[in-house]
C-alpha cells in the first residue's frame, strides 16, 4: 500500500514539474510572439517608407538631407538583428525621429498635404505606428509575466534547471520623455 502511495505521489509531482515547464516554454513562446508581431509592424512601416519618400521627393527638391536620413535609417531597422530586440528597437526610434522631420517637411508643401497619395501614406503609416506601440505594450506584458513566473516558487526550480533566463523590456527612449517644449512667444498679441 504505501509503495502505491509513494508511486501516486512521484506521478504527481512528475506531472506538476511537467505542467510547469511547458508552461514555461508557452509563455517564453508568447513573448518571442510578440516580438515577432513588433518586427512585422516594423517591416510594414520600412515597406511604406520608400513610397512615401518618393511621393515627398516628388514635391521637395530641397529637403534631400531630411529624405536621404529616413532612408539611410530605413536600411539601419532592416540591418538590425532580429535577435536582439533592443537594438533592433533603438534603431526604430531613431527612424521614428526622423519621420517626424520628414512630417514637418511635408507642413512646408501645401500641395503635398492635399495629395491622396501622400494622405493615404500618412494614414497607413500613423496605423503602423499604433500597431508598434500596441505590440510594444503587449510584448512587455508578455515578457512581465514571463519574469514573475520564472521568479515564483515553484517554477523557479524549473526555470532554473532548465537556465530559462529573464527577458529584457523594450525601454521607452529617453527623448520620448522628455516633456515638450511650448513657446508661444512668437504669436501676435
Amino acid at each position: 500500500m504505501t509503495t502505491i502511495i509513494i508511486l501516486i505521489i512521484v506521478v504527481v509531482l512528475i506531472l506538476i514539474y511537467i505542467s510547469i515547464y511547458n508552461g514555461l516554454v508557452r509563455m517564453r513562446t508568447n513573448a518571442q510572439e510578440s516580438w515577432s508581431q513588433i518586427d512585422v509592424q516594423l517591416q510594414r512601416r520600412n515597406d511604406l517608407i520608400p513610397n512615401l519618400v518618393n511621393t515627398v521627393k516628388g514635391y521637395s527638391k530641397y529637403e534631400a538631407k531630411t529624405l536621404e536620413k529616413v532612408t539611410a535609417l530605413r536600411q539601419q531597422v532592416a540591418q538590425a538583428p532580429a535577435d536582439d530586440p533592443q537594438a533592433k528597437m533603438a534603431a526604430a526610434d531613431k527612424l521614428t525621429g526622423a519621420l517626424n522631420s520628414l512630417y514637418a517637411v511635408a507642413e512646408n508643401y501645401p500641395d503635398l498635404k492635399a495629395s491622396a497619395e501622400f494622405s493615404k501614406l500618412m494614414e497607413e503609416l500613423s496605423n503602423t505606428e499604433n500597431k508598434i506601440a500596441y505590440s510594444r505594450q503587449l510584448y512587455n506584458s508578455t515578457v512581465a509575466a514571463f519574469d514573475a513566473k520564472i521568479l515564483t516558487f515553484p517554477a523557479n526550480l524549473v526555470a532554473k534547471l532548465h537556465h530559462f533566463t529573464k527577458l529584457d523590456y523594450l525601454q521607452v527612449p529617453e527623448k520620448a520623455k522628455q516633456n515638450p517644449q511650448v513657446d508661444f512667444s512668437d504669436l501676435d498679441q
